[in-house]
């Protein structure tokens, strides 16, 4: 008995933990950095901490009722029906549900590359096949309808990342306006806004109105940092929000989760300082590094340093855990995540004296 050929599923590749460092390398924990998952390091609101004590008493319920306050929160706060409103287990969840909504076997997917790895492990998950466009350090990583379209092939799903993982780039209004007119009527563009809380631009929530074949996606995970309870969800059309019900995985958002998410909604607060301490850490990141950097909207930057996974192993024996993005396609580069003002400090002091010592050798 063996389980059907997956050998075109690449595993996805998460950055490595704290935990996981300091056994491998026998450091204390505490005296780790850790700026490798693009994590809130202000961790979670008290507001969700203490609904999350609260609901504590109660997870022997199944979440019909929080899942439903849920949406209706998210609904009231973004102008949507609550149809439209698909709440999921993490973002990755939605994105599964728009899969499972709109893919029929051999149907294809156009997704980034470098990218997500979810988006094509879905696909696949539900027979679909994979094509890629690609993002190239010879403009920045630009995100324009040209950078998609020239590989657009009538493709089921389209996949805009924006900010985009791991390098930071954002496609504007106008751009996915353009791209959603341009491909045909029966192919869904969907818009991952999970960094959408560090970007200036507006979310794509607010073309829902306007078209019926743009999907958006959105997590808990990021600025509102309750990723460990995997909570997020996706804007949909209202033409088409019933199809919910039909490919929902029954009662995924459990209870905890869902009752974080509605106190971290009321904490705009931390929101407010995580995305302030971001932009300050990207501004830091790019004057102080002593490696070429890119532009980024996101709460992490992209660093061209070399021999990204020596650098990222020399980092963290140090200390101070960062992505090498070899596993994204781009074995010259580090992605570091916007910590605390010291933590961020005390990554760029780790990391220009590695590349310092790189350049001596």
């Amino acid at each position: 008995m063996q389980p059907r050929d997956l050998s075109d599923h690449a595993p996805y590749v998460p950055g490595r933990g704290t935990e996981e460092v300091a056994r491998e390398l026998g450091l204390d924990p505490e005296n780790l950095t850790k700026l490798s998952s693009n994590e809130n390091p202000f961790g979670p609101s008290p507001k969700a901490v203490e609904a999350v004590r609260e609901t504590a008493s109660d997870i022997d319920v199944y979440p019909t009722t929080s899942h439903a306050d849920l949406t209706e929160k998210l609904a009231e706060k973004w102008n949507l029906a609550p149809e439209q409103v698909w709440v999921s287990a993490g973002a990755d969840g939605a994105l599964d549900y728009l899969a499972r909504a709109m893919l029929e076997p051999s149907d294809r997917i156009l997704t980034p590359t470098p990218g997500f790895s979810y988006y094509g492990m879905s696909a696949r998950y539900h027979h679909g096949e994979v094509a890629e466009y690609e993002l190239t350090a010879d403009n920045d990583f630009a995100q324009t309808p040209e950078t998609v379209l020239e590989f657009y092939d009538g493709e089921r799903i389209v996949y805009l990342t924006t900010p985009h993982n791991p390098t930071g780039s954002e496609f504007s209004r106008k751009d996915i306006r353009e791209i959603a007119e341009s491909v045909d009527d029966d192919t869904l563009v969907v818009v991952d806004e999970a960094y959408g809380e560090y970007s200036e631009r507006p979310s794509s929530i607010d073309l829902l109105d306007q078209y019926d074949n743009i999907a958006v996606t959105r997590t808990f995970s990021k600025a509102y940092g309750i990723a460990g309870l995997r909570i997020g969800w996706a804007a949909v059309p209202e033409a088409w929000g019933d199809t919910y019900a039909r490919v929902n995985t029954p009662f995924a958002a459990n209870e905890v989760a869902c009752r974080a998410a509605l106190a971290a909604l009321d904490d705009a607060e931390h929101v407010e300082k995580t995305v302030e301490t971001a932009a300050w850490a990207r501004e830091y990141l790019h004057d102080n590094l002593d490696a070429p950097t890119y532009e980024s909207a996101g709460n992490f930057v992209l660093a061209e340093v070399g021999d990204a996974s020596a650098v990222a192993e020399a980092s963290q024996r140090e200390g101070v855990i960062i992505r090498d993005c070899s596993s994204f396609g781009l074995p010259t580069c580090v992605r570091i995540s916007c910590g605390t003002k010291a933590g961020t400090k005390k990554a760029v002091e780790v990391l220009n004296s590695i590349l310092t010592e790189v350049a001596e050798a």
